[in-house]
């Protein structure tokens, strides 16, 4: 019964959401895919209202009304230019968390009730006005019993509540989407709501973020133009999470029009530096650059990073992977891309192979010989982006995130300085790291570890082989095979059978009651015959019209 009344309120939330969607011009969706029985009464749909030139912005500003969760549903699908036309992809990229703070006394609750003791045992000051406010938490300035300054993050009484019910919500959505939207067959809207679920009840837990700040505090550790705020792990909980202040503003915040275009280039080229060091040096990376996120620490030679949710991963054999790209790429190998590609976990359907090295080759020459000063990256991700989206590529999450940073990255620094190319930054990184991975004593580490990994298997091998002979003696194992067509060919000489069988019944039945007849004297007759025999010709005529009904209607006589 709840699980009933749970279903028709998300059926009501779900029609509010559809009027939502029509008042922002997405009407003509309902009514191409059947689904205006979602919306109360028969609402007049304009189609003119939304173009295509203009659906990204419509979508982005339908998310913002939906409220938090739907925010950030849309920066997921910004991240997925797999399943979203690049042009939604780039202004969902936009979407930020803006949202009504809580209540103070809500703030006290969750501080007690998490940290055990009351905001005044717990610090000597603690601004009651939040300095950012998002869908899961705010931020509140505070001072610790020893001075120092800190950022206080707690999270919204309700958070989790609302998010699972707009999850459910969501996965009631997505069931609609899979069952009755044709034209979506190609994506899995589950999994995409899969794939938010995992990502947002991970947000839910602020110490998995001290976590990823400690890490990045620890490997900028020392570095003279990049601060990492230090995590108070006595002050951090589940629900509340405690760093250092950054005295500075925001670069969202950043006065264009005092700075001069030098001191703007220093700071788009030491971000974008930054962030370069992150990907190729440490192999872990802050996944969402943007302004919000950067902090302007007074001038124009120090930043800190914030809100760590956030982060990248990528192995040493993700690197090793990469670099092999990087040298075909170079070296004009097109046709092995795919192949290298392929090792990186990118999936593209099998049939589109040559579709795709030619998209490939096609692209390359229209960069091909460009110095990179004359390449616009923003162009060449928007190409990306229209690429994968075509093609129906799949991508690995944390390349999608690298992919999504290093955009974001393009977009920002070209704020700041019109010239800005992130390529020219990521270049020398890439050529250090291809270095990097043919030094001698790489290649030596390499050698040492493949051998070890040969050595055991060739030592495993004895045991596996006896293994297999073990199950075939045991019968444990059951070779198959498909033959193409075989499946059609038996179905047809099952059908001969039939016949078959039936036609020698039908013959049976004949001969049968004929003898009967010949040799049977007594007992009732119809007509003159005995009644068996009669009812054997009559079974047997049945049966002989039903195989030449088959016969004939099958063409073949």
């Amino acid at each position: 019964m709840a699980s009933t009344a749970s279903r028709r309120k998300n059926l009501g939330r779900i029609s509010e959401i559809a009027q939502v969607a029509v008042r922002h011009g997405f009407g003509y969706f309902f009514e191409t895919h059947r689904l205006t029985d979602l919306l109360p009464g028969r609402p007049k749909l304009d189609p003119e209202v939304a173009s295509p030139s203009e659906r990204g912005r419509h979508l982005r500003e339908m998310l913002d009304e939906l409220g938090p969760t739907f925010v950030k549903f849309g920066q997921l699908l910004s991240t997925r230019p797999d399943v979203v036309p690049p042009d939604i992809v780039l202004e969902l990229q936009k979407l930020q968390d803006d949202v009504r703070p809580v209540p103070y006394d809500d703030v006290e609750r969750v501080i007690r009730e998490e940290l055990e003791l009351s905001i005044e045992q717990l610090f000597t000051d603690f601004d009651p006005t939040p300095i950012a406010a998002a869908s899961i938490g705010q931020v509140h300035r505070a001072t610790l019993p020893n001075g120092r300054r800190v950022a206080v993050k707690v999270q919204r009484p309700n958070a989790p509540k609302q998010i699972e019910g707009d999850l459910s919500l969501l996965y009631q959505a997505a069931r609609l989407i899979r069952e009755r939207v044709r034209a979506l067959e190609f994506i899995d809207p589950r999994q995409l709501v899969d794939e938010f679920a995992r990502s947002i009840r991970q947000e839910l837990d602020y110490r998995l973020e001290a976590r990823n700040a400690e890490a990045f505090h620890h490997r900028f550790s020392g570095h003279p133009h990049v601060h990492i705020p230090r995590v108070y792990w006595s002050y951090t909980r589940t629900r509340v999470l405690t760093l250092e202040l950054l005295e500075g503003f925001q670069l969202a915040d950043l006065p264009m029009e005092a700075w001069e275009m030098e001191e703007r280039r220093r700071l788009a080229y030491l971000m974008a530096e930054t962030w370069m060091t992150m990907i190729f040096r440490h192999g872990f990376f802050h996944g969402d650059p943007h302004p919000a996120n950067i902090f302007v620490l007074g001038d124009a030679e120090h930043i800190g990073l914030v809100d760590f949710g956030q982060v990248g991963k990528l192995t040493d054999e993700d690197m090793s992977k990469l670099t092999r790209l990087f040298i075909d790429a170079a070296s004009e190998r097109i046709e092995a891309l795919p192949r290298r590609l392929a090792e990186l976990g990118v999936r593209y359907p099998k049939e589109r192979e040559d579709e795709f090295v030619a998209e490939l080759r096609e692209m390359y020459a229209r960069y091909y010989g460009a110095s990179l000063a004359e390449i616009d990256p923003l162009q060449v991700i928007r190409e990306a982006f229209q690429l994968i989206y075509r093609l129906n590529l799949r991508l690995p999450t944390r390349f999608v995130m690298l992919d999504k940073a290093i955009a974001t990255l393009a977009a920002v620094g070209a704020e700041l300085y019109p010239d800005f190319n992130v390529f020219e930054i990521a270049k020398p990184y890439a050529r250090g790291l291809m270095l990097e991975r043919y030094t001698p004593q790489r290649v030596l580490k390499r050698a040492q570890a493949e051998g070890f990994e040969l050595a055991r298997i060739a030592r495993d091998l004895p045991y596996q082989v006896h293994d297999v002979l073990e199950e075939f003696r045991d019968g444990q194992i059951e070779v198959g095979f498909v033959h193409k067509g075989l499946d059609e060919f038996m179905r047809k000489l099952d059908v001969a059978f039939n016949r078959l069988v039936i036609a020698l019944v039908t013959v049976g039945g004949l001969i049968g009651s004929s003898l009967i007849g010949i040799f049977s004297t007594q007992g009732p007759q119809i007509a003159g015959v005995n009644f068996l025999s009669f009812v054997g010709f009559v079974l047997s005529a049945v049966l002989g019209l039903w195989l030449l009904w088959g016969v004939l209607r099958s063409g073949r006589l």
